[in-house]
């Protein structure tokens, strides 16, 4: 059985009005909603048929109904009418971001703040790692002499500083010769290429192995994530929704923030060059997520420089119109400041 025209707007009510009230929903809500004239009747034929295919729910103290996982999946992909955001709200976000574009630290941070403020929900970020970007530029500094300074630049002007140990005694005419090799073999070729285990196989490297180790390394950890790249914002924010009256579920949604690994593992997920909406919903198929949580993310990028991954986490009765109208936005006006700034 298919969903007809007819059923996928009476889902669309029937989440909408959940989302507004938090309150199961009846056949008569629906049908005064539902403009052209349908009845009750008719209505509760639908929503049963709903039922069966797993879109609707009916909890046992209740004789209305919610929407199941599936159907805010199908509901965020193809039945919620967008919302533009407001004068004041475009203001606001242009205001945070016109400060400090050039810093990406800050950037990051405060589209964070941005998000969780308009949403209304707790929102997290993470700093960019592309694997596939080009290394354009790569050089050892004398620290001490026994240890140098390695800065990385990439075509998309991330740069990754680290030091490493020398051999004892290296004259500097051997860390030029070193420095000299790793830009023959470096330049021009992915993070990812370059900490290919195959790589380290080249015979130039047979001089100064140990030094282009903790090169390679430098490099791995750059492009791993850990949890100093996590920033979450409006933890608080749960409190405002009534599903987290509850004493357990605010202590398992907290347990879910707080756990840096887990939320890296689930926006990391996400990476793309795109502004793309992602939405899990708290299920089997995502472990790391409370059934009762919902995530949704978007990857920002501007003039190919990635912006980092962003989301929101809140309850399964989100208001995704919101969320998504959000995310979206907040995306479009960094990429627009940050292009024209260029």
């Amino acid at each position: 059985m298919g969903l007809t025209e007819r059923k996928k707007r009476i889902l669309r009510i029937a989440v909408d009005k959940y989302i507004d009230t938090a309150v199961p929903v009846s056949s008569k809500s629906i049908a005064e909603e539902y403009e052209g004239g349908i009845s009750s009747a008719t209505i509760r034929s639908e929503m049963s048929a709903l039922e069966e295919l797993g879109y609707l729910e009916q909890p046992h103290t209740s004789a209305g109904r919610i929407p199941s996982g599936e159907a805010y999946k199908l509901y965020v992909s193809e039945l919620m009418v967008k919302e533009k955001p407001t004068a004041k709200e475009l203001d606001y976000i242009k205001k945070i971001f016109l400060e400090k574009t050039d810093d990406l630290e800050y950037l990051i941070r405060n589209t964070a703040k941005v998000i969780s403020e308009l949403t209304s929900y707790t929102s997290m970020a993470i700093a960019p790692h592309d694997a596939q970007d080009h290394i354009t530029n790569i050089n050892l500094f004398r620290f001490k002499p026994e240890s140098a300074l390695v800065l990385i630049v990439t075509e998309n002007k991330l740069l990754k500083d680290n030091y490493i140990a020398l051999p004892p005694d290296m004259p500097d005419e051997n860390l030029a010769e070193a420095n000299a090799l790793l830009s023959k073999l470096f330049v021009g070729k992915t993070l990812a290429e370059c900490c290919d285990s195959e790589f380290m196989l080249k015979e130039e490297f047979s001089n100064y192995k140990a030094v282009f180790v903790m090169v390679i390394d430098a490099l791995k950890s750059y492009i791993k994530y850990d949890e100093s790249d996590l920033i979450v914002e409006g933890e608080d924010k749960i409190l405002q929704h009534p599903e987290y009256t509850d004493i357990n579920k605010i202590r398992n949604f907290l347990k879910t923030v707080t756990s840096k690994d887990k939320i890296i593992n689930l926006l990391s997920e996400d990476g793309t060059r795109d502004i793309k909406i992602n939405v899990k919903i708290g299920s089997e198929e995502h472990e790391d997520l409370p059934a009762e949580c919902s995530l949704v993310t978007a990857t920002y990028s501007a003039n190919g420089v990635q912006l980092g991954t962003y989301g929101v986490i809140g309850p399964v009765r989100m208001d995704y119109k919101k969320v998504v109208t959000v995310l979206e936005n907040v995306g479009k006006i960094l990429e627009s400041i940050i292009v024209n700034k260029g």
